[in-house]
C-alpha cells in the first residue's frame, strides 16, 4: 500500500501543470529582456535579411555550377527558413500545446 502511495505522489510531482509563475517577467530581468529584444531585432532586421538574400543567392549559384554539395546548400536554406520563421514556429507550438 505504501508503494502505491509513493508512486501516486511521484506521478503527481512530475505531472505537467500550468506554470503560473511564468506569466510575467521575473523581477530584475529588464536588461536581459532588452538584450534579447535587441538580438532578435538584429537577427531579423534589414541587415540580416540582406545578408540572408546574398547567402541564398551565393549558395544557389554555387549549387548551380556544381561547386557545392546539394546537402550543404539545402541545410543553409532550411536554416534560414528556421531563423526567419522561428516566431511563427513557436506560436504554432504554443497554440498546439495550449
Amino acid at each position: 500500500m505504501r508503494f502505491l502511495t509513493r508512486l501516486s505522489a511521484a506521478a503527481l510531482a512530475i505531472s505537467p501543470t500550468a506554470a503560473l509563475a511564468q506569466a510575467a517577467d521575473p523581477q530584475g530581468s529588464g536588461p536581459i529582456v532588452a538584450a534579447l529584444g535587441w538580438l532578435q531585432g538584429t537577427l531579423l532586421g534589414n541587415v540580416a535579411t540582406a545578408i540572408a538574400v546574398m547567402a541564398v543567392a551565393a549558395v544557389g549559384f554555387m549549387m548551380l555550377t556544381g561547386r557545392m554539395n546539394w546537402r550543404f546548400g539545402a541545410t543553409v536554406i532550411i536554416g534560414l527558413f528556421i531563423l526567419f520563421g522561428a516566431s511563427t514556429i513557436v506560436a504554432g507550438i504554443q497554440s498546439a500545446a495550449g
